[in-house]
């Protein structure tokens, strides 16, 4: 099987990495990417996205080759696209990525060769975008059906990986795989069995596996953005959401989501794409958009709750020093790609007297230094208010003795999410 299959994995990031090492344990395997100065760092068996360890002997004995040198692709028979899928500054989806991928493996293409896209799309992308693009470069066809003996086979799996997770990962994760021809569909089922000790299941249609892909964040989007609602209604009434969901969730049925930030590449990326195809379709996805608004404007109810707890404790933010603990979209993981802490930070930078981040799981990278005001450790004595918006592991390590002492005697912490459990202030 070994010299048999050569994988070519496009784009090594969250998603691409952990697919290119797995297989890499099976088959040959071309790990591709744009980015020079990631493909130095893997060489070197550091990832910068502190996610995945780099097994030396892999690379070594040539089983698992990272290049960004497109001429490696030649040899390779299945092509596994992972790219990032963003939105544009207007929220219209951005396939640049994917496109710009496409165009590059249909150089490659041949006659038997298995193509199949990992990426976050919305319905018809992959039949109406991607195949379009890998015909008009290969000058193949696709084989969609038996009686087509000469072409490729085109598939669609959904990535599922949870960065920061060290409980769901890439094998033990239930896995989808589709194709728009049965003998794709066997073949890509066999392919990630070798991988996946989890279910791995065939989808008989690649617009239905898209489709559960997308709504899997959408529905997180929405319900998140419920609670955000939520936590607007009680702070009114002052009343604490954080406790408030905990005795509803004593029913059975109850799903336990929190208000909080929502940021990143997936959730707060997908409902743009799934109401672009929706508007395509004649449909207003009202909930949808709703919900995105309310979640893409919770920075601000931050920022007001802080404002009126300074103006309570008489806090004057122009002569404050201001400490925002956690850049990351998200906690225990080092992706500051759509982090809403970013909006916080720009309001604070413009207000107070001088504010500082500290996250010690991001990669200070001299565009980040450049953007942000950041601390390898926070100073003593120093900060009159103290932000707690991304609670990482680390950060929630820190003793209230550690607080106390960064913090002037006259001070306000805000713990967005609770975290600490402490009487600290929050939503």
């Amino acid at each position: 099987m070994k010299t048999q299959i050569k994988i070519a994995v496009i784009g090594l990031g969250y998603v691409g990495l952990p697919i290119a090492i797995e297989f890499s344990k099976h088959f040959m395997v071309t790990g591709f990417d744009v980015n020079i100065n990631r493909i130095k760092s893997l060489k070197k068996y550091k990832d910068d996205n502190n996610e995945v360890k780099i097994n030396k002997k892999i690379l070594k004995n040539n089983l698992l080759n990272f290049t960004y040198n497109k001429n490696d692709l030649l040899d390779c028979n299945v092509y596994i696209v992972c790219v990032p899928t963003p939105v544009s500054k207007s929220n219209k989806p951005d396939l640049s990525n994917i496109k710009a991928a496409c165009k590059l493996i249909s150089k490659f293409i041949k006659s038997n060769d298995l193509i199949i896209f990992e990426s976050t799309v919305y319905p018809t992308t992959t039949e109406g975008v991607c195949l379009k693009l890998l015909e008009k470069g290969s000058k193949i066809k696709c084989i969609t059906n038996r009686y087509l003996k000469k072409g490729f086979y085109l598939g669609y799996s959904p990535e599922r990986i949870n960065p920061g997770d060290l409980k769901h990962n890439l094998s033990n994760t239930t896995k989808l795989v589709s194709s728009n021809s049965s003998e794709g569909l066997n073949k890509i089922y066999s392919l990630y069995k070798k991988i996946i000790k989890a279910d791995v299941i065939k989808v008989n249609s690649i617009q239905i596996c898209e489709s559960a892909k997308i709504i899997e964040n959408v529905q997180r989007d929405v319900n998140i953005a419920l609670m955000n609602e939520f936590s607007k209604i009680f702070r009114k009434m002052n009343l604490n959401i954080n406790d408030i969901i905990e005795y509803a969730s004593t029913k059975w049925n109850f799903i336990k989501f929190y208000p909080g930030l929502v940021g990143g590449h997936c959730i707060g990326v997908d409902p743009y794409y799934l109401s672009h195809i929706a508007k395509k379709n004649k449909i207003d996805p009202k909930l949808i958009i709703s919900g995105r608004k309310i979640n893409d404007k919770m920075y601000m109810q931050v920022i007001k709750r802080v404002s009126n707890i300074c103006s309570n404790q008489k806090i004057n933010l122009t002569k404050s020093n201001v400490l925002i603990m956690g850049f990351a979209f998200k906690e225990n993981c080092s992706d500051i790609r759509n982090t809403q802490v970013i909006k916080i930070f720009d309001y604070y930078k413009k207000y107070s007297k001088k504010v500082e981040i500290y996250d010690p799981l991001i990669q200070i990278t001299k565009e980040i230094k450049n953007r942000i005001n950041i601390v390898k450790k926070p100073k003593l004595k120093h900060y009159n208010i103290v932000l707690v918006l991304v609670p990482h592991k680390k950060i929630l390590s820190l003793s209230s003795k550690y607080i106390n002492k960064i913090t002037k005697s006259k001070n306000i912490i805000f713990d967005l999410k609770n975290a600490f459990k402490r009487n600290y202030f929050s939503l």
